[in-house]
């Protein structure tokens, strides 16, 4: 199911001019009511569920129902972030709640190399190897 927006906690990330939503969604669905000052799915059917906009909304205000294999009838799922977790909360039909408690990242932030140390292959586009290739591979049977 599609996210939608409980309009009652929507505050339009206080009226800037991108609000969180907007920001994070990688299809560009999330939109800003200027008049309103709320947000909301402007597509819904060209919506991935990735729960990014979930995730970042500093007001909960962004919920996606599940599908019934996943969250049977009526139950929700919301996430409530920290800084360095991401508590997901389920709430079931008959009012049970259970959490479960992840962190967000497991490195410190700008501390990966983007090669991880490998260097890299030649400048050919149209060589077939990924970039790091053949030595992250680690194996003599692949080396040129």
């Amino acid at each position: 199911m599609p996210s939608f927006v409980i309009k009652d906690k929507c505050d339009g990330c206080k009226a800037q001019d991108r609000t969180a939503c907007q920001y994070i969604c990688p299809n560009d669905l999330m939109v800003l009511d200027k008049e309103k000052n709320k947000a909301y799915n402007r597509a819904v059917d060209m919506c991935w569920e990735c729960y990014s906009c979930v995730k970042i909304c500093p007001t909960q205000a962004i919920e996606i129902r599940g599908y019934a294999d996943f969250m049977p009838l009526g139950a929700t799922v919301q996430p409530m972030r920290s800084t360095d977790s991401i508590m997901w909360a389920v709430r079931f039909r008959n009012q049970q709640i259970k959490r479960f408690k992840f962190p967000i990242r497991t490195t410190p932030e700008g501390s990966i190399q983007p090669d991880a140390g490998f260097s890299s292959a030649s400048g050919d586009l149209k060589d077939p190897h990924l970039r790091t290739e053949p030595d992250s591979l680690g194996t003599e049977l692949y080396r040129k």
